[in-house]
């Protein structure tokens, strides 16, 4: 019988990107805009693999073609109907030891591909026991695209709005995280403002609202879309760094600062728990080239599984004055 060097994370995934008509997994979804899809992915993940990191294939390794037992693989990707999508969550969900599930908002210049990959090193690196989901709106998969990308997040609002709707109606979850990266808190933001304002039954199953170096304007940020956040009385979580890719590009294209920097305009709002992230972070949720148990990815499993507030965190520290508090990963 075979023994495999990997696991295999299965992931759930709804999406507006149009449906290509190729058959490879990783080709199956493109940046058209288009009606939403339901479906489920496959992903291999190496049991060598490191925290924080989707291995890949590297030449200077030799490596010319993706080998599961050494890197992160989206291996199949199918579109389900959508009773039986939310089905298959709702049955994931209950046999999960606290009805728990996670939905993921990619960023900018995330192909479907990336996203399926990176939503499966997120749950095997939280050791996640409930449904694990990504919302993957057309972006480009493009350095180049940002501004397309912009256009798209915006149009996919009302799409990821009703999605979640119907999240919270038909998964059946009694613990629902909600997690954003970049350009993705866009749409994340504004239409779960929206949603816990209409309808405010949902509101106790939110646990966590997580935005990773969210690509907004600070100022619209703190004057806007934190109080329509706050409004649901959820716990809000922002990591913030000075090294996301995604933020740097967006600086050049906007001017003003965005609300996932760090640094002299670090957002800091009453309410929501702001985490500096810079001094352990190489880019996204702790993507490291070592296993770093101080890491983002760290700190949100401890938060998960404990529901500890910042404060109380082991691997953070209290950064800020009594009127303007945040907080940082102890050295």
């Amino acid at each position: 019988m075979p023994v495999f060097d990997y696991a295999v994370v299965r992931v759930f995934f709804a999406t507006d990107r149009n449906v290509t008509g190729n058959e490879l997994p990783a080709k199956k979804f493109g940046a058209e805009r288009s009606q939403l899809a339901y479906g489920s992915t496959t992903i291999s993940i190496p049991r060598d693999h490191k925290l924080g990191v989707t291995e890949t294939p590297s030449i200077w390794k030799l490596e010319f073609r993706e080998n599961p037992d050494k890197h992160v693989i989206l291996q199949s990707a199918v579109i389900q109907p959508k009773d039986e999508f939310f089905s298959a969550i709702a049955e994931r969900v209950h046999s999960s030891a606290d009805g728990s599930a996670f939905v993921f908002v990619h960023g900018y210049n995330v192909t479907f591909e990336d996203a399926a990959k990176r939503t499966a090193q997120i749950s095997y690196d939280l050791g996640f026991d409930g449904a694990p989901v990504f919302y993957s709106w057309p972006s480009e998969g493009k350095t180049a695209a940002y501004t397309i990308d912009e256009g798209n997040v915006e149009w996919a609002q009302s799409n990821l709005k009703n999605f979640l709707e119907d999240f919270f109606v038909r998964s059946d979850a009694k613990n629902v995280y909600l997690i954003a990266h970049s350009m993705g808190s866009r749409a994340l933001t504004r239409a779960v403002s929206s949603l816990m304002a209409e309808r405010k039954d949902f509101q106790p199953r939110l646990k966590e609202i997580i935005l990773a170096a969210p690509d907004i304007d600070a100022a619209v940020f703190k004057k806007d879309i934190a109080p329509a956040l706050k409004a649901a009385g959820r716990p809000i979580t922002l990591y913030v760094s000075s090294k996301d890719i995604a933020l740097i590009a967006s600086k050049k294209v906007h001017r003003y600062p965005r609300a996932g920097e760090s640094g002299r305009g670090l957002v800091v709002v009453p309410g929501i728990e702001t985490v500096d992230a810079t001094g352990v972070d190489t880019g996204f949720l702790g993507h490291s080239y070592f296993a770093d148990t101080r890491t983002v990815l760290s700190d949100m499993s401890t938060l998960f599984k404990t529901g500890q507030r910042a404060g109380q965190r082991f691997g953070l520290r209290d950064a800020g004055t009594h009127n303007n508090r945040y907080w940082s990963f102890k050295k």
